[in-house]
This record gives C-alpha cells, structure tokens and sequence, in this order.
C-alpha cells in the first residue's frame, strides 16, 4: 500500500513537470500539485481549468502574467533561506510563467466550483511565519495560504521547516471527516526536500481506521511526495544531520475552507510536555532574510 501513496523523485514526473499530481492521478477530487523547472529565459503556459494555482518559488524567481496583469516574484535561493512571495491564479485562467535566470516553482492547487477571486500577489513580508511544538517537536510554519492569511475558493497551502533530529506532523492527526468546529475534510500532499549534499533522508507516517485503513512508513528524499486521502499523518522525523522541508497542500469538498485537525488520542498528551520544554534554537530559518 506505501508504493501507491509514496511517490519517489521523477516516478510522477510528465512532460514540463518534475512532480505531476492531479485529482485523477490520486484518485481523489480536489488537491493537486506540480512541481515545474525551467532554465534561464524559458517560459510557461498555464491553464488553469477548474482549478485555482498558487505559483510558489521554490528556488529562483520569475514573472507570472496572466489576465494583463504582471507579477514579478523575487522568490528565494532555496526553501531553508527564507519565505518567498507568490502569486495567486483563479480558475479559468491563461498565465505565463517565465524566468530570467531560471528556477524551481511548486504549482500546488484545488479543484474549485467558485470563481469570486481575482489573480493578485503575495508579498513576503505578508507571510506569518510561525514557531511550533518545543523540544525535539520544535519546527517552523510558513503559512501562506490558509484561513486568516491569504484569501482562497478552497486552497490550502503552508511549509513545514523540520531541523535535523526533530520531529513534525506530532502528535499524528487526521482531517478526514466532516465534523463542524471539530475536524474538516481534506485531501493533503507533502512534497520534500532534505537539505545537504544529497544524501539527505527523512521519514513519513501514515495510518489509518480499522473501517479505513492505510499504511504507509516511508523514507523520503528531496522531490519525494506523499499522498494522503484519509488517516492518521504523523510524524515526519528529519533524520540528525539533514533538516527536512515540506510542502503542504491541502483541500477538500467542505464550502467554509476550514482546517481543523484531530490528534490521535493515543499521543495527543504529547503537546501538553512543550509548556515545559524551549523552542528549538536553530529555529527560525534564514532568520535575516525573513527580516
């Protein structure tokens, strides 16, 4: 069941996409994610069909025009230096990614019935970043796209910044079912990248109900993804020596665009442990550049 729901680097790339996942793809209805490379002065085109995209640089900057509208994203020399700016694409769109000096771009997105929003930029100092956990749980939350910070139809997006010899995504959690003010129903993808020379590696839990299982524990490694439709996740442990990044995306069918998780109740205690604990002080990444 792990090789279904773990893809490893290059075996979901297609065409002008290193990582390629769509709804069809991972036989859900909503979350989708590409990963998209292009070397200096190359270019783009994206239709968004009937879902709305984030462009979120990965490493390297570029312009993003669509709708006569043009939005030049600085971006970052690598996911560990800072937050980067990105830019927004509704449904229904013709946008034009391109890149002076070329780069990495992750094109996550939501399968989305609505159309009230317009194409618009993200700047980098608008981006809540957020200090988690505490101790060997202590990780870094770059909240881009989500309830409270950046306007969507039903798009979710975060990074997750995990040093090396820590763990994330802990307690485990779910978000698997429609439960008002208690748990929300969303499909998640994590996308890594393990800092270092290469060699870098981490690991992904997954597990599931017994009226719903899922199992996955898998070694994961920079362009690796994981795909979860329902279950327990949790945790992501960067292996000491090699800090772990993660992607999030995230939607689902609810209409309010809400995240609300539920702990395993078997290792939910473990929050209660931070009050007494400090927060990791390799934390925050590249605390300058956020500046």
């Amino acid at each position: 069941m792990s090789s279904k729901y773990h893809l490893p680097a290059g075996t979901s790339a297609d065409g002008p996409y290193d990582v390629l996942v769509t709804p069809e793809s991972a036989g859900w209805g909503y979350s989708g994610l590409r990963i998209l490379t292009l070397g200096p002065g190359e270019a783009h085109a994206l239709s968004t069909g009937d879902s709305e995209f984030l462009v979120l640089p990965l490493h390297g900057g570029c312009t993003v025009t669509v709708g006569g509208q043009s939005f030049e994203l600085d971006g970052r020399q690598d996911v560990f230096a800072s937050v980067t700016d990105f830019a927004y694409l509704p449904r229904e769109s013709e946008a034009l990614i391109s890149s002076a000096h070329g780069g990495t771009f992750a094109l996550p997105s939501a399968r989305t019935g609505r159309s009230s929003l317009s194409a618009r930029y993200g700047a980098r100092k608008n981006v809540p970043i957020e200090l988690r956990g505490a101790g060997a749980c202590s990780r870094q939350v770059n909240n881009y796209c989500l309830p409270g910070t950046f306007d969507a139809e039903q798009l979710l997006v975060c990074e997750v910044l995990t040093p090396g010899g820590n763990w994330s995504s802990y307690p485990p959690h779910k978000h698997d079912e429609a439960r008002p003010g208690v748990e929300s129903e969303l499909e998640e993808i994590y996308y890594f990248q393990v800092s270092g020379d290469g060699n870098g590696f981490g690991y992904q839990r997954v597990y599931g109900t017994p009226d719903r299982p899922i199992e996955v524990l898998a070694e994961v490694r920079s362009g690796d993804t994981v795909l979860i439709p329902h279950g327990w996740h949790g945790p992501s442990i960067a292996a000491p020596g090699y800090d772990l990044y993660y992607l999030n995306v995230m939607a689902g069918p609810g209409q309010d665009r809400a995240w609300l998780i539920c702990d395993d109740p078997a290792h939910g205690w473990v929050r209660n442990t931070w009050d007494m604990q400090d927060i990791d002080d390799r934390l925050p990444f590249g605390a300058e550049e956020n500046e």
